[in-house]
């Protein structure tokens, strides 16, 4: 009887923590980002605006940014980018390790990266013809999925 007590109350503060977590979420003025973050939108997207703002998390903060372009953009508490998705153009070139460049041109011709998200483990990236790929820190391929 008292390990169900335990399992309960240990549930009701998850979500607890969960609704608090959650009710932090909240659209902000692009000028309330990280400066890291407004500089990193201004020089890799010079011609799209800020069209939406929001700090995420309660304890450790997140933004998410949405630009004109159609672009979204995530970054970490310092405003450093952790994920940038184009939804249908190329991500910027300066964005992609010199080696998962290369593999992508020498393997897929044509085709674009459209999405890039840092992982633990290195990074992985969406392409234009919806094929995902897994690559570690040093750009070597370790994951597809199409």
């Amino acid at each position: 009887m008292k390990m169900n007590k335990f399992f309960l109350v240990a549930f009701a503060a998850m979500v607890m923590l969960s609704a608090v977590s959650f009710a932090d979420d909240k659209m902000i003025p692009a000028t309330q980002l990280p400066a890291t973050a407004q500089t990193f939108i201004k020089s890799t997207f010079p011609k799209a605006t800020i069209t939406y703002a929001e700090k995420d998390g309660y304890i450790i903060p997140t933004y998410e940014v949405h630009l004109s372009n159609g672009t979204k953009v995530e970054f970490d508490r310092k405003g450093n980018w952790d994920k940038v998705d184009t939804h249908q153009g190329a991500v910027p070139a300066q964005l992609i390790p010199a080696a998962i460049a290369k593999h992508v041109k020498a393997n897929y011709p044509g085709i674009q990266i459209v999405k890039i998200d840092k992982e633990p483990y290195g990074y992985e990236i969406e392409l234009s013809n919806d094929m995902d790929m897994k690559f570690n820190k040093a750009g070597a391929l370790i994951g597809m999925d199409d």
